[in-house]
């Protein structure tokens, strides 16, 4: 299959998800502050898995892990109302903490660029 294709259809899959995210579904374990990342959808569009990030805790994470596997049969249905194919990707659910890595990373990076000003400065005051 054209790689253009999956594409598209991997971003239409990760709209309607974020969608049902933000409005559709009603569980409560599911964190408001959850976002889709990315969604890779297999050659035979059979499996979509969704790479899914949550601002919160470790407990957080979990329970709208646990909350996007009991809504999967949902969300699989709402996938094929609102995109024409001719089977319905099956949602796996990842979690993905690539953002948090980032922000980690960005605060290490912030700290020896401290640091290093600091002895900089130390350097220039001898």
């Amino acid at each position: 299959m054209n790689n253009k294709r999956l594409n598209r259809i991997s971003e239409e899959v990760k709209r309607v998800v974020s969608e049902l995210i933000y409005n559709g579904l009603k569980d409560p374990r599911v964190n408001s502050m959850t976002t889709i990342t990315k969604v890779e959808v297999t050659r035979d569009l059979r499996y979509a898995k969704i790479y899914v990030s949550v601002f919160g805790n470790k407990e957080e994470k979990e329970n709208t892990l646990l909350g996007l596997e009991s809504a999967k049969g949902f969300i699989r249905k709402e996938i094929s109302s609102r995109i024409d194919l001719r089977y319905a990707p099956e949602p796996i659910f990842v979690l993905d903490e690539s953002i948090e890595q980032g922000i980690y990373m960005s605060k290490l990076i912030e700290e020896v660029n401290k640091d290093s000003n600091v002895y900089e400065e130390e350097k220039y005051d001898e």
